[in-house]
């Protein structure tokens, strides 16, 4: 398993709180692995509600139209690299 950074420490923490993974912690998150299916098993209702929980948390909109999306869920280290990227607070 890959080290998580600490801006990739963070958002597996709002991504645990948001989706009340209560069997998760954020440490134990491979920032590698996938978000979804065979990696942390979330679904379409789990990135809709961690896309709310970054535009509040980041300051700015995952749009559910962006041809990106399935390279920017692709896996925690690449949501958190497009965050830092995007983030205005």
């Amino acid at each position: 398993m890959s080290h998580q950074t600490d801006a990739e420490f963070e958002l597996a923490q709002l991504l645990v709180e948001s989706l009340n993974l209560e069997e998760v912690q954020a440490a134990d998150i491979d920032p590698e692995a996938p978000l979804f299916n065979d990696g942390l098993g979330l679904d379409s209702i789990d990135a809709l509600e961690l896309s709310l929980a970054i535009g509040k948390r980041y300051g700015f909109q995952l749009r559910s139209d962006n041809e990106d999306n399935r390279r920017i869920f692709a896996s925690l280290r690449a949501l958190s690299e497009h965050v830092q990227a995007n983030k205005t607070v």
